[in-house]
């Protein structure tokens, strides 16, 4: 059994502001690694967007694959949902055919640790350290570091300028007021405010961070669950309210439903993730919405000014890669091409400051968005994440499309995410306090 000594308090932090030196080195080639003798190969997993407009991943690869000709990387799109890379990963390892490095999300960690599927690259990736600031810590269990940080994904408030003046709007800065405004915006038959049952997990977690949670932590070298802290209940009654006053769509965000919402202008706030701005809007482009909506930080709850994570992923090594040390060059190198990930929508964690995207540029009406979530990651509060928190997930999802469709209560996600982390904790072996 591992105790939480064993596995360490793995937390989300905020990258720090670089310096002149750094931000003049950013994109150029991060590697230490001896070149190899004999020309060795890669594999590289993600799902990142890749979508139109953004530098593709294939691309950045390539300019790679010109500079180092005998440290080949191919890299493949991961087109199913999150979990399910997270099962393909599992599988493929224990039967020695997984790719050499894998996006895998901050809450994934821990759980990919527990489980023996990655590589221990502790001493390569402390080569890289000062590349990446505080985020450097999410890719490390127990003083094991297992790849490198790739993104952060702060909560942030989006929201259409032009519609906010018609309807003489102000952008919201504390939870009360974007009771208020979302109550003024379904009198005009808009929404700005979206509840996203499919998405509670992270989601909800991350603005309970913000408020000031910290569900996880040790008690005499055991775990210890609580969901029912003040910035949680604060987090849960401020969405019953606006479910109670029907001022909130409820509607799934990855679904037909949220994408003709957002395209006929139904939808003119969204508590989001700030690696939605990638991609958010590419239905509006060509449209009179276009260039139309702005980037804010997320509305103080419980009077707190932080922000909390809504995913953020690394790039791990995964069990059983045959060239550990090149890989991790190859990973250094990808999670510094700051511009080019700036332009799939990601806040990189690296410390080398990224420029706002052309079309992040054009859809958000010229604002320096990148700018904006800097401020969001720096404001970022400390989460912790135990081993299965992606068995929590489907339990808080499905508490909250009771929520959204009035059979249960926002609350209740949050009781059902103490019972399922409990659960998930001590499926894996692990001591817990509760």
């Amino acid at each position: 059994m591992l105790s939480v000594a064993a596995l360490g308090l793995t937390a989300c932090g905020g990258t720090t502001t670089p310096s002149a030196t750094e931000s003049a080195t950013a994109g150029s080639t991060a590697t230490s690694a001896s070149a190899p003798a004999e020309k060795v190969e890669i594999a590289y997993m993600h799902r990142l967007p890749d979508g139109e407009g953004m530098t593709k991943v294939a691309d950045i690869v390539a300019k790679w694959n010109a500079e180092n000709p005998n440290i080949q990387v191919t890299a493949t799109k991961f087109d199913g949902k999150a979990q399910e890379m997270i099962t393909k990963l599992e599988t493929d390892v224990k039967a020695n055919n997984a790719p050499c490095l894998a996006q895998l999300g901050y809450g994934e960690v821990p759980e990919m640790f527990v489980k023996g599927l990655v590589e221990d690259v502790t001493t390569e990736a402390d080569k890289y350290k000062d590349q990446f600031g505080g985020a450097f810590g999410q890719m490390t269990v127990g003083g094991t570091t297992v790849g490198l940080p790739q993104d952060s994904g702060p909560l942030i408030y989006m929201y259409n300028e032009a519609e906010f003046e018609k309807l003489g709007l102000e952008v919201p800065t504390t939870a009360e007021e974007l009771e208020a405004v979302a109550a003024k915006a379904a009198a005009g038959g808009k929404y700005a405010a979206v509840f996203t049952p499919d998405e509670a997990q992270n989601w909800l977690a991350g603005q309970a961070a913000g408020a000031g949670a910290n569900w996880f932590s040790s008690e005499n070298d055991q775990w210890k669950v609580d969901t029912t802290d003040a910035g949680t209940t604060a987090v849960a009654t401020m969405w019953q309210n606006m479910l109670d006053a029907k001022s909130a769509l409820v509607v799934n965000r990855w679904s037909e439903q949220w994408d003709a919402a957002i395209l006929d202008g139904s939808i003119i706030g969204h508590v989001a993730a700030a690696w939605e701005t990638g991609f958010a809007l590419d239905t509006l482009d060509g449209t009179a919405f276009e260039g139309q909506w702005r980037v804010a930080q997320l509305p103080a709850i419980n009077g707190s000014a932080m922000t909390g994570p809504d995913g953020g992923s690394g790039v791990a090594v995964m069990k059983g890669c045959e060239h550990p040390a090149e890989a991790m060059a190859f990973n250094a190198w990808f999670n510094t091409q700051v511009d080019d990930l700036a332009s799939q929508g990601l806040v990189p964690a690296a410390t080398a400051a990224a420029t706002t995207p052309e079309k992040m540029s054009r859809q958000f009406g010229g604002q320096d968005v990148m700018a904006e979530l800097v401020t969001a990651n720096e404001n970022t509060n400390a989460v912790n994440y135990i081993p299965g928190f992606s068995a929590v997930g489907p339990k808080m999802n499905e508490a909250a499309a009771a929520a959204g469709s009035g059979t249960g209560k926002v609350a209740d996600v949050f009781t059902a995410a103490q019972d399922a982390s409990i659960a998930a904790l001590q499926d894996a072996g692990l001591p817990v306090a509760n």
